[in-house]
This record gives structure tokens, C-alpha cells and sequence, in this order.
């Protein structure tokens, strides 16, 4: 079987990697030249509105599949009237406007942040003197990992107004600033034929609006009601793939913060740490195999290397630490690499100072003193460090 793939970064190239694996073959689409992507697989150069490039991409293809949730709805429309494109199209309209995307929750009775919607310099001042601040003003399209986003926090004319010029003066939602006791992310799998699996809840802690740390979480006690909120969108979109859901836990409460129609930064470290790794399942899940069994033998984390990737021979030397460098040029800001690490049942605060080992390569020194040395309460000091403005 061949697999289309809408992109072609390391997303694509992790789920090209699970695919060879199954014995599949890849092509990929994507404008960028250097994509790191495309040595595994046939690579089409082209832009994604370009029915020539189009063409050539959907050539002896069986399904569609893309990596990222900015794909243009028009270029998996073209591909979904000749061949299946899994997940569904409509996935794609709803995770890439955040009202479609808040509307969908409530209309799912899955709880979100208080919100409004904002098309003028008029209305946000409206909205934030119903809601008031801090609040978080964000492009309703084109937004991910902190980009299109200004935390407010006074509602003072010229705040209001240098937070309107900053996201582009563009169609906006204004959504409460969430006091969060954690983040959390649910990674689900549905098939073909209906079967569904999920993964153990992930922990995430960001910074500068950028993905620096995930634990994977078995046996969450949260973990039941993320799976059915998870559960109802993969039903409601008749989906078939992997999709993550975003939340909140405050209170207890599960507030959903996004949508992502596909494999999830968060969910990395099911590579080496879960039976299954969410790439496979992916793959399975679009070409109507059978899914994998999801369970976390071990603790298993994943550190996302953000700007730079550091000294091999450092990360070997941390057990149980597999580095995974995409090929990428590196510059601020911009995901080169993860490292993925795992342990033993019962070598907890071990395994946590190993982590913050990794934190300390990847940069993260203010996250990593809030784990080590680890121990029975390490994710609870790491939770208060988390939050951020």
C-alpha cells in the first residue's frame, strides 16, 4: 500500500519511519525543498494549492493522509474527490478555526474556557469588559505553538489596541486565561471499522508557548473522562486516525483547549515508552489494518529539543535516553529533536532525575530544577513551576 502525506517535517517522517516498518510505501507533498521528511519516501515539490504538484502527489496513492492541521482545506478536498484522505476533511475546517473548534466542544457538552469572538477593535473591548483579564486574545486560523497569541493583562485603550495590531487586526477569539493545576493531552486512535484505543494521559509543561516536556501519565485518575471527551469528537467527525484533544484540569475539571487531527508532539514518547506507538497506530488506522494495543509498561517521558540539538554522547550516556534528531537546520524556537526516556516500574525518582538530566541538554535548567532529584512528589513541584503567563 502507498500513503500520501500532506507535509513533509517530522511528523510526516515519523510516520513514514512507522509505515516502512508495515511494509508501506510513502509520497509525500510539501514546498519546502529541504524537507526533512523526503528521503523516505517519493517527494513532490510543489506548492499545495498547485494541481500539477497535486497530481503528481495522488499518482498510484491509496490514501491521504497529512501532518499537520494548516494543511489548505482545498488541497485535501482535490484529493479527497479522487482517492480516501483519512483523517476526514472535515477535521481539518474544524481544528483550523479555534470559534468552529469552541463551538464544537459545547455543542459536544465538553466543557471550554469562557470565550468571545472578536472581529473588531470595538468588539474586543466589548468582550473584554464582559470577561475582563488577563485573557488571551488568538487568531481564530494560522495559529500553533504560541504564535497568534497576546496574553492581556490590563484593559487599558492602548493595551487593547497594541494586542489588536500584534495578532494582524484579523478575525480573533478572546478567551479567559485559564489558572490550570495541570495540561494535560489525550491521544486517540480510531479505526476503519470503529475500534478505538486510547493512550495513558499525557502531562505537559510549556514554555514561550512551545512544547519543553511531556510525562506519560497510566493510570491518571483523570483518566476516564479526557478518553470520553476524546471519544464523542471521534465519533462526531466519523473520524479515522489519530487525534489529539488539549485540556485544562482545573478543579478537577477537564476544560478542552484544542484540537489536533493528528499524531501530537505530546504523545512522542510512545516511540519507545507504549506498546504501540502512536505513528503506527496512525498508519494502521488509515490503511484498515487492525490497531495496537496502547498500554505504558514503564515510566516514559519525552524533552523536546527547541532550537538546538545537544551533544550525542551526553544523552547516551543517560539511561534509557533515545535521541531523535529530525535533520532539521536549527534556529530559535524551532523543534529540531526529542529525546524520549523510559525506566523501570519501580525506580521512580531515578527515572526523574534522569529527565531532568535531558531537561538540563535541551536548556530547560528552570524546569528541570523543579523534578531532581525526582521522587514520589517530583511532577507535583514540576506542576507548580509550570504554569505560565
Amino acid at each position: 500500500m502507498r500513503v500520501g502525506l500532506l507535509g513533509a517535517g517530522q511528523l510526516a517522517g515519523m510516520l513514514a519511519d512507522a509505515g516502512i516498518a508495515l511494509g508501506m510505501k510513502h509520497t509525500f507533498l510539501s514546498p519546502d525543498p529541504d524537507s526533512c521528511a523526503a528521503p523516505r519516501g517519493d517527494f513532490v515539490c510543489g506548492d499545495f494549492d498547485d494541481v500539477r504538484a497535486l497530481t503528481r502527489f495522488t499518482d498510484g496513492v491509496d490514501v491521504v493522509t497529512y501532518e499537520f492541521e494548516n494543511v489548505p482545506v482545498a488541497a485535501a478536498e482535490w484529493c479527497a474527490d479522487r482517492i480516501p484522505v483519512r483523517p476526514p476533511v472535515a477535521a481539518l475546517r474544524v481544528a483550523q478555526d479555534r470559534l468552529a473548534e469552541k463551538q464544537s466542544f459545547q455543542r459536544l457538552d465538553i466543557p471550554v474556557p469562557a470565550y468571545a469572538a472578536v472581529n473588531s477593535l470595538d468588539e474586543l473591548h466589548r468582550a473584554v469588559g464582559r470577561h475582563g483579564v488577563p485573557a488571551v486574545l488568538k487568531t481564530r486560523t494560522l495559529g500553533y505553538d504560541g504564535k497568534g497569541q497576546v496574553v492581556l493583562r490590563d484593559t487599558t485603550a492602548d493595551s487593547l489596541s497594541h494586542a489588536w495590531d500584534a495578532i494582524g487586526r484579523v478575525p480573533a477569539i478572546l478567551e479567559e486565561f485559564v489558572p490550570f493545576e495541570r495540561e494535560l493531552s489525550v491521544v486517540a486512535v480510531r479505526a476503519l471499522d470503529g475500534a478505538e484505543v486510547f493512550y495513558p494521559l499525557n502531562q505537559n509543561w510549556h514554555r514561550e508557548g512551545i512544547l519543553r516536556l511531556t510525562v506519560g501519565r497510566a493510570g491518571d485518575p483523570r483518566q476516564d473522562l479526557a478518553e470520553e471527551y476524546a471519544r464523542r469528537l471521534l465519533a462526531d467527525l466519523d473520524y479515522v486516525g489519530t487525534l489529539t484533544l488539549e485540556l485544562f484540569e482545573v478543579s478537577g475539571r477537564l476544560l478542552a483547549n484544542e484540537l489536533a487531527p493528528r499524531v501530537h508532539n505530546s504523545g512522542h514518547w510512545t516511540i519507545e515508552g507504549a506498546t504501540t506507538s502512536q505513528f503506527e497506530n496512525h498508519m494502521r488506522a488509515i490503511c484498515g489494518l487492525p490497531l495496537g494495543p496502547t498500554g505504558q509498561p514503564r515510566p516514559a517521558a519525552m524533552v523536546n529539543l527547541v532550537g538546538s540539538v545537544p551533544d550525542r554522547e551526553l544523552v547516551r550516556r543517560i539511561p534509557g535516553a533515545v535521541l531523535h534528531a529530525y535533520g532539521k537546520s536549527e534556529s530559535p524556537g524551532r523543534k529540531v529533536g526529542h529525546i524520549t526516556l523510559t525506566g523501570e516500574e519501580d525506580e521512580q525518582d531515578r527515572f526523574m532525575s534522569r529527565v531532568a538530566r535531558a531537561l538540563r541538554h535541551a536548556g530547560e535548567a528552570g524546569i528541570a530544577d523543579a523534578i531532581d532529584p525526582g521522587g514520589a512528589d517530583a511532577l507535583g513541584r514540576v506542576a507548580q513551576f509550570a504554569p505560565e503567563a
